[in-house]
């Protein structure tokens, strides 16, 4: 007799805890593999250091030459790629489950685009420094997300509608951010396109707090959401008929990834595809119905982390912003499961 490859343990009332082995080890292998990207990627630079003395550093004992080199400059930069990841994983997850569609990522949906439009708004009419830009990157995220989310809604929201939408706010976007810079002057034109680029390059602390403190409030938000979130995937009716109040249950998800979303862009600008790719990858690997919140966030993690890592290798430090790599893979990805999407006969 074969082994169940799920169980579900009943508690009082209606709480039910479902274990899956190999979404378990999914997991558990990207969470090493995350683990282990950050140590080679802190070792990589014009002073290489050994992963071993990495870690020794990283525990409190490393030479005062390493200690400034892992803990002050590159430690910082790591910690912004493994946050901006996963929430950018997380929220691709989020997006794809409630538009029940694969294209439904911030990418697809207009979000990094609005970021992208508070922040050249920031750095173009106001001059606005590290700060004002983070908080303009914000601002126009959510507004953006509230636009496509009123002019989405119609009786509920329909994923292939939100989408289009989406697509459509994009279109619109892109149009405003080119319009920016031809009016900006040329220190603010260059300053807004090295912001649009994505790149994880001088990174600080200054990044990793707001972006931890948002990661520290969200993640636990959402995954508590995650079995209301996968009743939702099985239609609205299916999600009534067991007592889940699906707009409000939709409408905070939506607002809770488009912050992950604009706090993600806030730390290191736009990073393409990362937020389709990752879940979708996650799936596979788990073959696990339902969002895959968890492996989605460790699987965003990885690939950014990857995508530096190559990106220093291959080019030298700091010469090939991530930004420009995940956007190479990403466009890869998304034409190949644009084509498979048309052989399965859902587009």
């Amino acid at each position: 007799m074969p082994k169940p490859a799920l169980r579900a343990l009943r508690g009082p009332g209606r709480l039910s805890l479902r274990v899956e082995p190999r979404a378990q080890l999914v997991g558990l292998v990207l969470a090493v593999a995350t683990f282990a990207l950050a140590v080679v990627l802190i070792g990589t630079g014009d002073f290489e250091i050994a992963p071993l003395d990495v870690v020794r550093t990283l525990l409190g004992n490393g030479t005062p030459a390493n200690d400034f080199i892992v803990n002050d400059l590159r430690l910082p930069r790591v910690l912004v790629a493994v946050l901006v990841g996963a929430a950018l994983g997380m929220s691709g997850a989020v997006f794809q489950s409630v538009s029940r569609n694969p294209l439904g990522s911030p990418d697809m949906l207009g979000f990094a685009y609005g970021s992208a439009v508070g922040a050249l708004v920031a750095i173009v009419l106001f001059k606005a420094d590290a700060n004002g830009v983070a908080v303009g990157a914000v601002v126009g995220g959510v507004l953006t997300g509230v636009v496509v989310y009123l002019l989405a809604y119609k009786r509920g929201i329909n994923g292939y509608r939100l989408v289009l939408v989406g697509i459509g706010a994009s279109a619109v976007l892109v149009a405003v951010i080119q319009y920016l810079i031809a009016k900006a002057q040329l220190v603010e034109a260059t300053r807004a396109m090295v912001w649009l680029t994505g790149s994880l390059a001088g990174r600080d602390w200054a990044q990793v707090w707001p972006l931890l403190v948002t990661c520290a409030v969200l993640f636990p938000l959402i995954l508590a959401q995650g079995p209301a979130l996968r009743m939702i995937e099985m239609g609205d009716d299916a999600a009534y008929a067991v007592g889940v109040p699906v707009e409000r249950t939709r409408m905070l998800l939506m607002l809770a990834a488009i912050v992950l979303t604009t706090a993600a862009a806030a730390a290191a600008g736009p990073i393409s595809f990362v937020a389709l790719a990752a879940p979708q990858l996650a799936r596979r690997l788990t073959r696990s119905p339902g969002s895959n919140l968890l492996t989605g966030a460790l699987m965003g993690a990885v690939l950014l982390l990857a995508s530096d890592l190559a990106s220093q290798r291959a080019f030298g430090a700091d010469q090939l912003p991530v930004g420009v790599v995940t956007g190479l893979v990403g466009g890869v990805y998304l034409l190949w499961l644009l084509v498979v999407e048309r052989k399965a006969g859902r587009i």
